[in-house]
């Protein structure tokens, strides 16, 4: 299926849907453009969507490549890229296969919470072998996830709570969106339904599958992955991380490798 991912995620089945059901963009754009203009060289983003950061990146002057898996967003980002003037370069690739790229990137960063459609062990360590792969020397990788709130983690599994309204495209129709949400304990996946409901019809549904990523967890990840961590922002105006805040936005740089002991 064209718009579903490897982990079972749908809510990619359309770019246009998908970015009015957005509505409102997270305000990372600075945070992205700053770090860009930092890297001294081509920039790599992973998972980017529909452009919403790839886009704006390339009209300041950056040299970037967007990689997404999925053909709808791309096709989106595609369209409006030749909407604005940008030739900004898209590729549909698995974000798992990027070490796959013959070109070498000064920042690669994946950002709005993708590096959570990474649910095991092995599809962590080959991302992650790709990310070293790809990275020119001193290049850094830049992620952001949730942090996770436990309070989130309780929700009922039936229970239905709005989280967007937008008109169709196509119909001018008005859409409204409603999440249902439940956590999988032993995957430590959250596991989302999105509803969209069209006027008096009835709804159609789109999952959403979203490893959660801990604090411990995550530096331990990257650690034994072959990264240093740097910083680690609590938010986009690059607050310290604490237990309160909402984000976790992790800077970091290759480090050496030690083979292992036989």
């Amino acid at each position: 299926m064209e718009h579903r991912i490897p982990d079972g995620s749908e809510v990619y089945w359309d770019g246009l849907h998908y970015d009015l059901y957005n509505g409102e963009p997270p305000c990372d754009l600075p945070f992205y453009l700053a770090e860009a203009r930092k890297a001294g060289g081509p920039v790599l983003e992973l998972a980017c969507g529909t452009g919403r950061l790839t886009i704006p990146l390339a009209a300041a002057g950056v040299d970037i490549t967007g990689v997404d898996v999925a053909a709808p967003m791309l096709a989106r980002a595609r369209a409006k890229a030749r909407e604005a003037g940008v030739g900004a370069s898209f590729e549909r690739l698995d974000m798992r296969d990027i070490g796959r790229l013959r070109r070498r990137f000064g920042l690669v960063f994946i950002a709005f919470n993708s590096l959570q459609h990474l649910h095991d062990r092995a599809s962590l360590e080959r991302f992650f072998g790709g990310v070293r792969k790809v990275l020119a020397p001193g290049g850094r990788f830049i992620l952001d996830v949730f942090n996770p709130d436990p309070r989130c983690l309780v929700r009922e599994g039936d229970e239905l709570l709005p989280v967007s309204c937008y008109k169709d495209p196509a119909t001018g129709i008005g859409i409204l969106v409603n999440e249902q949400y439940s956590y999988d304990r032993k995957a430590q996946v959250s596991r989302i339904v999105w509803h969209y409901k069209r006027g008096r019809g009835g709804a159609r549904r789109r999952r959403l599958n979203l490893r959660c990523f801990y604090p411990a967890e995550l530096e331990a990840l990257l650690h034994y992955n072959g990264f240093r961590i740097e910083r680690v922002y609590g938010n986009f105006d690059r607050s310290p991380f604490s237990g309160e805040s909402g984000k976790q936005i992790v800077i970091c740089r290759k480090r050496a490798l030690r083979p292992a002991r036989r």
